[in-house]
This record gives structure tokens, C-alpha cells and sequence, in this order.
């Protein structure tokens, strides 16, 4: 399938595109505008921190206010809407995976953590003002090595980590009952299948089979994580997909279903209807009007 969207390294967020940089720290007020268009995809997480000023961000048709001491979170691949960053005082962490996982070699480590890769979960979090000062305090000191003429990797990285658990322990103090780690991981493992075999139709069996375990376990482990059975997380990443082309292409429904592999249109219509309660047609006309004044069609 022919990708919709430019997909943009960290590099070209400091406006060097063959920067093959895996981590960068930046105020807002010190950051020069991006060149890059209003809606894409990244290949790397970015976490936003927000001290003052009000933001709206918007990740696959979904808008979210920021607020002060605040945190908002972007994982690779989600389709991001670039928003007003000027007015706001705070700044944004970017960072990839490999950078993450420098000197680990278990890849679990990430996806423990509940708010990164987990399209169900609000990529906003409103802490407490005790909660951000702490957070902002290993934000500063983040950005004080990175300043540093002897800046170290090793430190940097151990910095992200301690920063990441900060917010994974707020966010577990706030839940009445934290998602288990091991659930998490293998949701997220469903996911990363899903993203390559969404086209496929494939069945819950088949994700099940893949993750060596049953269907019935797969389906507890969603509902869990999601609150949504594993065929209802499938139909929603085919529907996404859908929704995608219907805005940023001129393709016809039918075309659609064919090649997100549904027997007929007429089919696929109704399961659009399910997942956002409008038709196809009318979906296309509402959000090509919003969102294709700032892309041009592929």
C-alpha cells in the first residue's frame, strides 16, 4: 500500500533532514519552525512538556487540549496534525526506539510502558503540580548534559529512563488498578502484527497462533488493555486505515474495500457505520473538507 503521509526522522524536526540523530532535547522558545508538512508521521516518540499556554494536538481525527503541567505523548507511526508551539512555554523530548533500548537488548522494557504504542490510552496526561515539578526537574537536568561539551549518550539515556518511569508511576498511583506489565507487552506485540498484516483480513486464530497463545487468551488480554475484544481492535485498525484513504485520496469506497481486502462494499460500508457511526460518503465529504486545505492528495 502506497503510504499517504510523509514520514519524518528527528533529523528534519531541527531542520537537518540527513541528521541521523536519535535523541534531541528543545525549549519551545528556542526551537526554529519545523520544515515539514502539517500532517505526517514520525518515525521516533516525542513527549511535549507544557508549563504554560493552552495547545490543542491532534492524532488520527482525535483533538486534544493540552494544558498547562501537562505531557503529551506521540509514538511512531500515528498520523500527527502540527499544531501552534510558539505561544506555549515548555519545550519536547524526540527520541527513538533504538535509542531507548541502547545497551538493552529485551525490547519488553518499552512497551511496559502503558502510554507509549497504546493507540486506547489518552496521549495527554495532566499531572499534579508536585508530580510535573519532579518530572521537570529530570527534564532539566536532561537538557544541562545535553548542553555539555562532554555530553554522554550513556547518561542521557539512563535520564529518558528515569524520566519515563516518573510518569509511568504517576500514571499506575492514579489507576485504581495498574495494567499488568505482561499484558501489556502482549497487546503491544498484537498491535505490531496488526500494522503489518491489517490489509490481510486476517482472523483472531491467525494473531493468536503467531503469539503462541489461544484466542481466547488474546481477546482477555484486549479487553483488558483496551476494553475491546481482539476482532473489534482488528475491524477499528482496518476502519482507521480506511479513514485515511477516504480523506487524503480520491479512491472510491469500492476501491477502499478492495484493497483493505473486504468481500464487497457494501460490507465494509456497514462496518464503517459500526466503527463511526457514518457512512463512507459521508465521512469522505466532512473531513476532506477539514483537513485536505493542508495536503494535497496522493
Amino acid at each position: 500500500m502506497k503510504e499517504l503521509f510523509a514520514h519524518y526522522n528527528i533529523g528534519h524536526f531541527i531542520n537537518q533532514p540527513t541528521n541521523r540523530t536519535e535523541f534531541e532535547i528543545m525549549r519551545f522558545e528556542e526551537m526554529d519552525e519545523p520544515e515539514v508538512d502539517d500532517i505526517h508521521k514520525h518515525t521516533f516518540y516525542e513527549i511535549l512538556w507544557t508549563e504554560k499556554g493552552i495547545s490543542k494536538q491532534t492524532i488520527d481525527y482525535k483533538e486534544y487540549e493540552v494544558l498547562p503541567n501537562s505531557l503529551f505523548f506521540i509514538s511512531p507511526n500515528q498520523v500527527h496534525q502540527f499544531e501552534e508551539w510558539k505561544p506555549l512555554q515548555g519545550g519536547t523530548i524526540l527520541f527513538t526506539e533504538d535509542f531507548f533500548l541502547l545497551n538493552h537488548n529485551n525490547k519488553d522494557k518499552l512497551f511496559e510502558l502503558s502510554f507509549l504504542d497504546n493507540f486506547y490510552a489518552n496521549p495527554c496526561i495532566e499531572l499534579s503540580k508536585t508530580n510535573f515539578e519532579e518530572i521537570k526537574q529530570t527534564i532539566d537536568l536532561i537538557i544541562i548534559e545535553q548542553r555539555r561539551t562532554d555530553k554522554s549518550q550513556a547518561i542521557t539515556q539512563s535520564l529518558l529512563h528515569i524520566l519515563l518511569t516518573q510518569v509511568q508511576r504517576c500514571i499506575d498511583t492514579d489507576t485504581e488498578k495498574p495494567l499488568s506489565k505482561k499484558y501489556l507487552v502482549v497487546y503491544k506485540q498484537f498491535k505490531n502484527l496488526l500494522d503489518k498484516h491489517f490489509t490481510e483480513n486476517k482472523t483472531v486464530s491467525f494473531y493468536a497462533s503467531q503469539l503462541h497463545i489461544t484466542a481466547h487468551h488474546l481477546n482477555l488480554i484486549n479487553k483488558e488493555v483496551t476494553g475491546k475484544t481482539a476482532s473489534e481492535v482488528i475491524r477499528a485498525r482496518s476502519i482507521l486505515e480506511a479513514k485515511r484513504l477516504l480523506t487524503f485520496t480520491d479512491k472510491t469506497v469500492s476501491e477502499i474495500a478492495f484493497e483493505l481486502n473486504y468481500t464487497d462494499s457494501s460490507y465494509f460500508a456497514k462496518a464503517f457505520k459500526i466503527e463511526t457511526n457514518l457512512s463512507p460518503i459521508a465521512f469522505k465529504t466532512e473531513m476532506s473538507e477539514k483537513y485536505r486545505t493542508s495536503k494535497v492528495s496522493s
